[in-house]
């Protein structure tokens, strides 16, 4: 799973806090669209596109400064977004702008890239518009993410720390919290006014999240931890009246916020949450629900539909599980190896860092063989640390940060080192592969070192595309010395399983009205993964709808594309070739990567000498 600080794509749900400009970001892109449509037919039409790409970029670092920190760009980092009523109607008046100006642009006279630059930007753009009938900003707050686990990340670990400069932009940010914190409960509460809520269910751990935060002592506080490594390029004296004053902040401003905080979501909060669990209950649920169907697939899928494919993958899927247990000489049947698999110590690490360790050995493994499989890498490097224990307890096994050449920041593959009986060595190979390489970071990081792409599509993404890429990435790990014993070959199954089934859990829950107790007895019908961590996931599939079908129905997209151009190409395919243009673009809507695909095969058949 990736996860990022900031969504571009749902603008309205990023998190959010005071601290504006004089002028605010919109009126900056007004008067730029203004200009632009002005300047039609006097420039040309691809200097007007991409000047329209460059308005929003900026309107996007100004309007949301966290998105500025994770990118890297600079002279935000002192901020956060306003998320006022005012400027949550700014943002949703805002999103006509680009459709304005993209209507001043003929299409048929840009060249072919930016015609899918183009293409691309409005698709965007008619999505955000859609989709702003729906209330996102009224639930701020999951056991996934929220200002109680987004702070403490962009202050410690995506924040720049080099100079002076970098930290008193820390400070900045931690004199804003409080009324950060002031707003996100004011939208909070208004989403109980409305009954706009997450299932009440979901929400039991977020109180003990935020109660993890608030250290008192500075030397120990995860708000804290860029001042406890500060560089000694900044004089002693400086460095001193630093920490000082973040102290200060830390016990006078930031912990009492989130105190109140965690009254909040414990004593108002949770108790007044919905108990049902569809997206379908909440108002305009059906459209709702359909719309994010639509983004995380970019198909226009059915949940009868996909609930359907969902089924048959778990029978196929079951009868290669089979066929595997049989080869470990296991006679029993398939949910009894499960419950071996879940349970014979030989499969697990009794100390966290033996665990980090052993995901460190795979990284290293995967690393020299992805040249096998690929003409084209990264430079950004990445790295294999622990998860934040106080985000981890609701979390899956593993996510991927994206790192930044800019700001000089890795890719990070978080591991999940808690409750590390229920982490099998068995699954951890395709973790590996899918989080770090050839998966998340391999596919993030090409597409932010490409050189002809605008910022929209270097950060943006399809979580069909990325998601189902890094499932994908999952079955490459057999080419590349990977799954080489009977119980990393059930691993690399039970993995294809776990998503197999979040197509016919999430419909089912969200469109088929399925009680979490029925997902759970499904999920654990068909998987070995252990007790916590399919609540973990039954969970995440409640408070997320229809995020996770973007995994099994991406992945079978480049599986279909990839045994196409094989068939098509014979003898002439390249594996490395294919990898190479399926990357080439960056995040694709697969309709887009499909048609993009077919004109590479047209292409290599065309430039394939006669047999």
């Amino acid at each position: 799973m990736r996860v990022r600080a900031l969504c571009v794509g749902a603008l309205v749900v990023l998190i959010s806090a005071p601290g504006r400009s004089p002028a605010a970001p919109s009126d900056s892109l007004a008067a730029g669209v203004e200009a632009l449509i002005a300047d039609a037919g006097k420039t040309p039409e691809d200097t007007r596109l991409h000047r329209l790409f460059e308005l929003h970029a900026e309107y996007l670092l100004q309007e949301f400064p966290e998105y500025a920190t994770y990118v890297g760009a600079r002279g935000q980092n002192g901020r956060w977004t306003d998320r006022s009523a005012a400027a949550i109607a700014r943002r949703r008046a805002a999103l006509e702008l680009p459709a304005k100006a993209l209507a001043t642009i003929d299409r048929e006279k840009l060249s072919p890239a930016d015609r899918l630059n183009y293409d691309l930007f409005r698709r965007q753009v008619a999505e955000q518009l859609e989709g702003r009938r729906f209330p996102w900003e009224l639930m701020p707050v999951s056991q996934l993410r929220g200002i109680h686990q987004d702070i403490p990340q962009i202050l410690s670990e995506q924040m720049p720390a080099r100079t002076a400069a970098d930290y008193e932009a820390m400070l900045r940010r931690l004199r804003g919290t409080p009324l950060l914190l002031e707003q996100t409960i004011a939208v909070m509460k208004e989403g109980l006014r409305r009954g706009i809520t997450p299932p009440k269910i979901t929400l039991r751990d977020v109180p003990a999240q935020t109660a993890a935060i608030l250290v008192e002592d500075p030397a120990k506080s995860p708000f804290l931890a860029a001042f406890r490594a500060m560089p000694e390029t900044i004089p002693a004296d400086t460095r001193n009246a630093l920490k000082a004053e973040a102290s200060k902040l830390l016990r006078a401003q930031v912990l009492p916020a989130f105190r109140r905080l965690r009254d909040f979501v414990a004593t108002e909060y949770v108790p007044n949450c919905r108990d049902s669990l569809a997206a379908t209950a909440l108002p305009d649920g059906q459209d709702w629900y359909a719309y994010l169907v639509f983004l995380s697939t970019t198909t226009r899928l059915t949940p009868k539909q996909i609930h359907e494919i969902g089924l048959e993958e778990v029978k196929q899927i079951r009868a290669e599980m089979e066929r595997v247990m049989r080869a470990t000489g296991f006679d029993k049947d398939l949910a009894t190896f499960f419950q071996f698999l879940k349970t014979d110590p030989r499969f697990f690490y009794s100390r966290p860092e033996d665990l980090l360790a052993g995901y460190r050995e795979i990284a290293k493994r995967a690393d020299p063989e992805v040249i096998k499989l690929f003409g084209k890498l990264p430079r950004l490097p990445y790295g294999v640390v622990p998860m934040p224990g106080h985000a981890a307890a609701s979390r899956s096994a593993g996510a991927y940060d994206g790192g930044s050449l800019a700001a000089g920041r890795p890719g990070y593959f978080y591991a999940n080192l808690t409750a590390v009986d229920t982490r099998p060595k068995w699954e951890m190979e395709a973790l590996v592969l899918h989080e770090a390489v050839p998966g998340h970071h391999l596919q993030t990081a090409l597409a932010q070192e490409h050189p002809d792409l605008p910022e929209f599509r270097k950060h943006g993404g399809y979580e069909a595309y990325s998601e189902g890429w890094g499932l994908y990435a999952e079955t490459l790990g057999y080419d590349m010395g990977f799954y080489q014993d009977p119980y990393s070959r059930f691993g690399a199954l039970n993995y294809q399983m776990w998503r197999a089934v979040r197509l016919v859990v999430d419909t089912g829950i969200h469109a088929f009205g399925w009680s979490r107790q029925q997902a759970i007895d499904f999920f654990r019908a068909n998987s070995a993964k252990s007790e916590r961590e399919i609540a973990v996931e039954i969970d995440r599939y409640i408070v997320s709808p229809g995020q996770a079908l973007a995994y099994k129905i991406g992945q079978r997209k480049f599986l279909e594309l990839r045994e196409r151009a094989r068939r098509e190409l014979g003898a002439s395919f390249d594996v490395r070739a294919f990898h190479d243009a399926v990357l080439a673009e960056g995040a694709l809507p697969l309709d887009v990567l499909e048609a993009r695909i077919d004109d590479w095969i047209a292409q290599r058949k065309a430039a394939a000498p006669p047999n």
